[in-house]
């Protein structure tokens, strides 16, 4: 039996070009089974985060008797029977627990110390990647560097600063400010503990920008803070949002620096706070807890969602050259 003759191949011809055929894809297996894995894997993932995030909605809406006696999951087989739900939880969270005067005492705290820092960082990454001045190399390593000093070494020094100011020997450097349980000192204070990191995002992102844009806006005589203003922050919307949402959401979520700067009093206090006085000392208003933390999340998810198609390429931006 005899077949076709196989035609005469050119030297360093492919399988392709002799017969026609593409020859497998040795790849597209794997890559399939890779998929599929990846999916599964983000699948698993995504259900181990909702689920106890479900369960403290569904509590939040359920009277303080079920929540007690019957686990949230029971809502699930009966969700339209009488007295199964309730808008209570809410209203006794906004109105006993004092959540209404927190929430905006956490909104007066986390919108300044999020815009300062995003603003003196932004001025000193320019300066970083585009000014030349003796020492910014060596500065620079120095402000990247205050990142992997702890938070809570820093607090007792800031506090007997922002009590009783700095001396050297007979000489007063910096007076008594008296900023404690001011809203002022936790500014100051996620200021300087924030700037490290947003210098070190800004600069890598403001330094990746093309030199040809900075060097033409120079022949055209603008000046470094019109270079800065009309050309590097409108192009470095991602990095600032991104930078934005991190310390936003730092801020919103602290606890600690807001206790030591602010205290716990009912005028001052912040969401953080009020939540862990809400709960009570043996865990009986847990109720309340769970309404009181979803209030608490309604603005963070807002400020994320609303940013989010600037996080990815905030971050990722000027990691790679080229």
């Amino acid at each position: 039996m005899t077949g076709a003759p196989i035609p005469a191949a050119e030297p360093g011809a492919t399988t392709e070009e002799v017969f026609g055929v593409a020859p497998p894809d040795s790849k597209g297996v794997g890559e399939k089974k890779t998929g599929w894995f990846v999916r599964i894997t983000i699948l698993v993932v995504v259900l181990i985060w909702i689920i106890p995030t479900l369960g403290v909605l569904i509590s939040s809406f359920r009277p303080e008797t079920l929540v007690d006696t019957t686990g949230w999951w029971t809502a699930l087989t009966k969700p339209f029977e009488d007295g199964q739900w309730t808008v209570e939880n809410y209203r006794l969270a906004l109105d006993t627990g004092g959540f209404a005067n927190a929430f905006l005492n956490t909104v007066a705290v986390a919108v300044p110390s999020t815009i300062i820092p995003i603003t003196i960082a932004a001025f000193a990454a320019y300066a970083f990647s585009w000014m030349e001045f003796r020492g910014r190399h060596l500065m620079f390593v120095l402000v990247v560097g205050l990142l992997v000093v702890p938070l809570q070494m820093a607090l007792i020094p800031i506090l007997k600063l922002f009590t009783g100011g700095a001396s050297l020997g007979t000489m007063k450097i910096i007076p008594d400010m008296n900023l404690v349980g001011t809203f002022m000192a936790v500014w100051l204070a996620h200021t300087g503990f924030g700037l490290p990191l947003a210098v070190y995002l800004l600069r890598n992102y403001i330094g990746s920008l093309p030199s040809s844009i900075i060097e033409s806006a120079k022949i055209d005589g603008a000046d470094h803070f019109t270079i800065f203003w009309r050309l590097v922050i409108p192009l470095s919307v991602p990095a600032l949002a991104a930078f934005g949402i991190f310390q936003f959401l730092w801020v919103w979520n602290d606890f600690l620096v807001a206790y030591v700067f602010l205290g716990g009093t009912q005028e001052v206090r912040v969401l953080t706070i009020a939540l862990a006085d809400l709960v009570g000392s043996r865990g009986e208003n847990w109720h309340l807890l769970t309404s009181a933390a979803f209030i608490s999340m309604s603005l963070p998810l807002a400020v994320f969602f609303s940013l989010q198609r600037y996080f990815v390429r905030g971050l990722t931006a000027g990691s790679v050259k080229g």
